[in-house]
């Protein structure tokens, strides 16, 4: 007997992978968790039925939603993660020494404890003395926070249940003040390629460019993403990612990566014109 995961793209796609056995399958108080084993892209995790991380492709997504903003700036030193329950994009951010401080804030704690048992090739920094867990929503600890951080990384699910709230109006508000005034907010910004994200993606470019001076989108490819072509968007009060790039002192720290390199970064804002003319139309 064949098992295979399937996920709908859209209602006319579909992605699927042969697994090999289930080994989690819960309810928490949010959504449910699955994590699967598979010969091709090793342990899955999966919540409410999408995909989130697969052990081959994980580092593309985990190095893109780090690096760029560690390289624009390498003075970062305190940083916000929220969502990221899976612990990949704390991993990236502990290689650097000049971290002293991540808070990382996660509606979903079962994720947290899946994550650490089932899946500690991106769970392996959650316990370092630098990263301080909080197990609540997102949106409303934001509000209580001002001109705190150097970096947030907003490492979400896609723009309905759980994550809704973090593609809003209010949220990117929010995180503007809970920014210094060099302050740099990355975000997970899901793929235009199929009409059902880009409507809602587009509308969260337009709030993050109402609200940062500097908005800017950068793109990587993750091959088990909904049509393989992601975007990251990247928005700062003061720094640009292209001409506040610092490769030298980014190079010079000898981080070893499998993705990310300072020539990428340059390339990854080259956009294609598709996702120019549905960003820049009414």
């Amino acid at each position: 007997m064949e098992l295979w995961y399937t996920e709908n793209h859209t209602e006319e796609a579909r992605f699927s992978i042969k697994i090999d056995r289930q080994l989690v399958s819960l309810q928490s108080d949010f959504q449910r968790i699955d994590v699967f084993e598979s010969r091709e892209f090793g342990r899955i995790l999966t919540l409410d039925g999408y995909l989130m991380v697969t052990e081959k492709d994980e580092f593309i997504y985990h190095d893109m939603i780090t690096h760029v903003a560690m390289a624009t700036n390498p003075d970062i030193r305190k940083v916000l993660v929220i969502g990221g329950g899976d612990g990949g994009a704390v991993r990236e951010l502990l290689r650097y020494k000049t971290i002293a401080h991540i808070d990382m804030v996660e509606i979903d704690e079962e994720v947290v404890k899946v994550c650490k048992e089932y899946l500690p090739v991106t769970a392996c920094g959650l316990t370092d003395e630098r990263v301080h867990l909080y197990f609540e929503d997102g949106l409303k600890y934001v509000r209580t926070q001002e001109g705190k951080y150097d970096l947030i990384i907003v490492d979400s699910t896609d723009p309905f249940g759980p994550g809704e709230g973090l593609f809003t109006k209010e949220f990117y508000g929010n995180c503007y003040r809970a920014l210094n005034d060099k302050g740099i907010l990355v975000n997970q910004h899901e793929s235009m390629y199929y009409s059902s994200y880009a409507a809602s993606m587009k509308r969260a470019h337009q709030r993050i460019k109402g609200t940062f001076p500097i908005a800017k989108i950068y793109q990587a490819h993750i091959p088990t993403y909904p049509s393989g072509h992601w975007l990251f968007g990247f928005a700062s009060k003061k720094f640009n990612p292209i001409k506040d790039l610092d490769a030298d002192k980014w190079n010079q720290l000898g981080l070893k990566t499998r993705y990310y390199n300072t020539d990428l970064q340059v390339g990854a804002f080259a956009i294609p014109n598709y996702i120019k003319e549905q960003l820049e139309s009414d």
